[in-house]
């Protein structure tokens, strides 16, 4: 496989295309998905929150909803979530459709806010993310959460922040462990931003190439990093496809676990709503992924 960073000398037109998740569904659905995403974290919230708002980085004054089940049973396993949105829409608001699946299997979910582009560069935004993740090391347990059983996921933009969270050399800013995450799923993410620096994005990232080389993941996988799933959805743009294949290739090459899961008739949207139900191909991934945490 051509390595991704080549990519960046693509026709533009082509890699307009290449990576233009809206323009494989039609307004209509795109609008209708991102109303599901709303609709579908409704009963969650109402149901299964347990601490809305929860300041997580005094700096940005970003923010975390905890939801799961009673945590007077003692602390559980807990399952990271991060927005996509082309690092510049959406927000936790969006982002509990899983919750109430993992709270009737006995698992936490934390959704995560960070501040959009162009408002913040990408390096800020990562910085956050990784904020959030120390907070719950730290403190998750004041929330019922287990520090020892957490776990990572986010769609497209989030894919790539989940991939930011399990890339080596920036933990000890943190005071964390470099081995926090035990299992992380991706989900139709971009894990190499050379090209995304060469087409539309770069209108609100202003990507240099510093940015490039130090905020793409698959630049920075650490040796036998923890086990993974890479998804996508079949009717994917390709080149979400492509990352996603070539980062389960390099997390394999460095001595990892990785897994792939391509979800049939499923688009970039609404793959995430088959977390609503835990019978899902999508669900199974991510339930067996945190159940097999040592």
């Amino acid at each position: 496989m051509q390595h991704l960073a080549e990519e960046a000398g693509f026709d533009p037109a082509r890699l307009d295309r290449d990576y233009n998740a809206k323009a494989t569904v039609s307004p209509e659905a795109f609008a209708a998905e991102m109303v599901r995403y709303r609709e579908a974290s409704i009963a969650p919230r109402a149901d299964w929150g347990r601490h809305f708002d929860v300041v997580y980085d005094e700096e940005s004054g970003q923010r975390i909803d905890i939801f799961g089940p009673s945590f007077r049973s003692g602390l559980s396993p807990v399952f990271v979530f991060i927005h996509g949105g082309y690092w510049r829409a959406l927000s936790k608001e969006d982002s509990a459709m899983m919750a109430g699946m993992l709270a009737e299997e006995g698992i936490a979910t934390v959704a995560v806010d960070y501040r959009l582009a162009p408002e913040v560069s990408l390096a800020e935004i990562t910085r956050e993310v990784r904020a959030a993740l120390a907070f719950i090391w730290h403190h998750g347990r004041e929330y019922g959460l287990d520090p020892d059983r957490i776990s990572v996921g986010g769609s497209s933009a989030g894919g790539h922040l989940a991939g930011a969270l399990l890339a080596e050399g920036w933990h000890g800013d943190f005071g964390l462990p470099p081995d926090i995450v035990k299992f992380a799923i991706p989900v139709s993410g971009l894990f190499e931003l050379a090209p995304l620096a060469a087409t539309f994005p770069q209108e609100w990232l202003n990507l240099g190439p510093a940015d490039v080389d130090q905020l793409s993941p698959i630049r920075h996988i650490p040796v036998r990093g923890c086990p993974i799933m890479v998804a996508w959805a079949e009717h994917e743009a390709v080149g979400f496809k492509r990352q996603s294949r070539a980062y389960a290739d390099s997390w394999i090459a460095a001595d990892g676990e990785a897994k792939t899961i391509e979800i049939a008739n499923r688009n970039h949207y609404n793959i995430l709503i088959d977390w609503c139900s835990p019978e899902t191909e999508m669900s199974q991934a991510l339930l067996n992924g945190i159940r097999n945490i040592g």
